[in-house]
């Protein structure tokens, strides 16, 4: 009988359980490396106040880093990203160069307390910097050319290009 079992190639196995990263996170940290590169963590933090009532050591940013977290996480709740997170909460919260994870609890008195004040500043801030990097398409060609230089424009389902 012939194996084509390659000798180099050890298998090992332990009863111990391991979580496996979650699926999206590759996504947020793409997402954070981006914000972080052109300041955005940094002018959140500094520039987007909050009075707050007992949020402890927590900012802003600790909690649109979870909202963010949330959002591209597709988890069918809050609690399910939450479990899904745990295992992992610290390298999630160094992504976006914060210390530690906001609890559920602490997460929902701040979305419980917030006012339009800091939603208007996050916005304000984000739609500044989209149109600081808005492709200019009258100078530059913006969509896919194809092999024979056919220039097709790509719509995504949010109506941008």
């Amino acid at each position: 009988m012939n194996s084509i079992a390659d000798g180099s190639v050890i298998i090992q196995s332990t009863a111990e359980s391991v979580p496996s990263t979650p699926s999206w996170f590759g996504e947020v940290a793409l997402m954070a490396a981006y914000l972080r590169k052109h300041g955005i963590l940094t002018k959140i933090s500094e520039q987007v106040r909050f009075a707050r009532r007992r949020f402890g050591h927590y900012e802003v940013i600790d909690f649109v880093a979870v909202l963010f977290g949330d959002a591209i996480s597709g988890e069918h709740s809050l609690e399910a990203f939450y479990e899904r997170l745990q295992p992992f909460a610290v390298v999630f919260t160094a992504l976006f160069e914060r210390d530690r994870l906001p609890s559920r609890s602490a997460l929902s008195r701040f979305l419980a307390a917030l006012t339009p004040e800091p939603v208007e500043a996050l916005r304000t801030l984000f739609l500044k910097d989209l149109l600081q990097r808005r492709p200019d398409c009258e100078q530059q060609p913006c969509g896919l050319t194809d092999r024979t230089g056919k220039l097709w424009k790509v719509f995504d389902i949010d109506g941008t290009r």
